[in-house]
């Protein structure tokens, strides 16, 4: 789709430079059997450089596209107007042109679930003590024998305590097992001590744009799902989505901030039970909400699973939430900065019909407290 977005605009771009060819003279162009002043013949090099900007500034996936393009439109359909006999149809793509625009502005303008994304990650971002205080071995002492061994080998102790993390993710996602797969990339902010997530992902649907803005601050959560970057698909929101959401926190934490499992302002928050050498229980409490899940190492040391009977599905023919049993299982550790951590993993909803995999996803960068 982008690919024919950007040559459609080149194209336009490369014909609206016929305009000042005609009007100084430069070429002979039986095409155009109107005359173009000098004065109009600027117009249309002007609407071709703006068009061709824009069709540069799409390519490079640069947000404020839209307002070249559609200073474009303008520049081109004025340019349009002054050979009506000869250019009318050049109107068409206009209009597709001023379509694509309209979609930019939805998903990058002041109104998109970009813009809301970045704004309230900012806010807290500008609130980001510095320096942060270190985890040390202390810090690890009431943990169980398992979660201790992971935070060690993740390399979060005698490192500073998170204070957000920003990650990126690719992979695919699915309403339900029958429902096709949809590609998506992502991006992520969690805030530990408020706290508060901010998930951003552009998927495609049947080739079509559909942006997802998970939210989790002041003590409520919401997710909105948009076709085209303006049709509302979703809006789920009210107190089972804030408990199935709180679950979320603490898988991001078990999977993406290990030194939160162990940060001593959030003891009174998380409570831990030892179960065998490799299993540990731990509750997590977030305003009314207690959720808890059973954590699985590896003789590695690794964390390789993360269930939990706390969170709430949307069944996939609609519907009220479902309470179903949820496990993220994980794999191929690597290095993200001074962090050896999963890099891959999945979703499962454990439904009635049987297990299914919703979600597939890589681990792509993960910043832990700016990169610092």
């Amino acid at each position: 789709m982008k690919i024919a977005v950007v040559l459609l605009i080149t194209l336009h771009g490369l014909i609206h430079l016929m305009g000042p060819a005609q009007a100084f003279g430069l070429a002979e162009l039986p095409q155009l059997s109107e005359p173009i002043s000098r004065g109009m013949g600027v117009v249309w090099l002007v609407a071709a450089i703006a068009l061709l900007t824009t069709a540069v500034l799409v390519a490079l996936s640069v947000r404020s596209w839209w307002m070249v393009g559609l200073l474009a439109v303008v520049l081109s359909q004025a340019a349009l107007v002054t050979a009506w006999g000869d250019a009318k149809f050049g109107t068409l793509a206009n209009l597709l042109l001023l379509g694509v625009v309209a979609h930019g502005f939805m998903s990058e303008g002041p109104f998109s679930f970009t813009a809301e994304y970045g704004r309230e990650v900012e806010r807290r971002l500008a609130e980001a003590p510095s320096p942060v205080a270190m985890l040390t071995e202390v810090d690890l002492a009431h943990l169980p024998p398992p979660v201790q061994r992971y935070l060690r080998l993740t390399g979060a102790v005698d490192r500073p305590r998170a204070h957000h993390i920003r990650a990126t993710w690719r992979g695919r996602i699915r309403a339900g097992p029958e429902e096709p797969w949809m590609a998506f990339t992502a991006e992520q902010h969690n805030f530990v001590h408020e706290p508060a997530r901010f998930f951003r992902m552009d998927a495609r649907r049947a080739g079509l744009p559909v942006d997802v803005l998970h939210a989790f601050r002041d003590g409520e959560a919401s997710m909105r799902v948009r076709l085209l970057s303006m049709i509302p698909v979703a809006d789920a929101r009210g107190p089972r989505m804030t408990q199935a959401e709180t679950v979320t926190l603490l898988n991001d934490m078990a999977l993406l901030v290990p030194s939160a499992l162990a940060d001593p302002d959030l003891r009174d928050d998380l409570r831990w039970e030892a179960v065998d050498p490799r299993t540990a229980r731990v509750s997590y409490t977030v305003g009314p909400n207690e959720v808890s899940a059973l954590l699985t190492f590896n003789e590695a040391g690794e964390l390789v699973d993360f269930v939990s009977d706390d969170r709430f599905a949307i069944p996939p023919d609609g519907g009220e939430f479902v309470q179903w049993r949820w496990s993220t299982p994980v794999g191929d550790y690597r290095r993200f900065g001074a962090l050896r951590l999963m890099s891959r993993g999945e979703g499962l909803w454990h439904a009635p019909g049987g297990t299914y995999a919703y979600i597939e996803l890589e681990l792509l960068e993960l910043e832990v407290n700016g990169g610092r």
